[in-house]
């Protein structure tokens, strides 16, 4: 979206849309919603709305369902207040942004864990062999030259 025009179209309908989900929509299906991010195409015909729902995998399946029965009401609203002559169609996507950022840090925090752990054992640790394993050159008293 290097468009400027597509980018403020868009920045536009994430908050037309918040703002019709936290006052006008009434549905009890609706979760706490929260809008991530609208991708608007070029041509301006098809605007994707991605959102986040605080709450269990039921409360995702409800508010699903709630928004795809609020669409024409919130695309109208878009319609209305961009007075564009060519509303874009409104998608919604579940963000799975939020749910990898938390497993990476899962991870992340998981192997931070296990090398304090090898850490801790190398602590104590000494060499199998040598402490230097590489053969030196030999150095003899013996050969002065007469």
């Amino acid at each position: 979206m290097s468009n400027p025009r597509v980018r403020k179209i868009a920045d536009r309908i994430k908050v037309i849309v918040a703002e019709m989900l936290e006052r006008r929509i009434k549905d009890p299906r609706l979760g706490f919603i929260t809008i991530t991010d609208v991708r608007v195409s070029g041509d301006t015909q098809q605007a994707t709305v991605f959102y986040t729902v605080l709450g269990a995998e039921s409360d995702l399946a409800s508010t699903e369902a709630a928004l795809n029965s609020a669409k024409g009401l919130l695309r109208s609203e878009v319609g209305k207040q961009l007075g564009m002559r060519h509303v874009p169609s409104l998608e919604f996507i579940h963000d799975a942004l939020p749910d990898t950022a938390r497993h990476i840090d899962e991870v992340l925090a998981r192997a931070k864990e296990i090398d304090a752990t090898v850490a801790a054992n190398a602590a104590g640790a000494q060499y199998a062999g040598e402490a230097d394993p590489y053969k030196q050159p030999r150095v003899e008293d013996d050969d002065v030259e007469d």
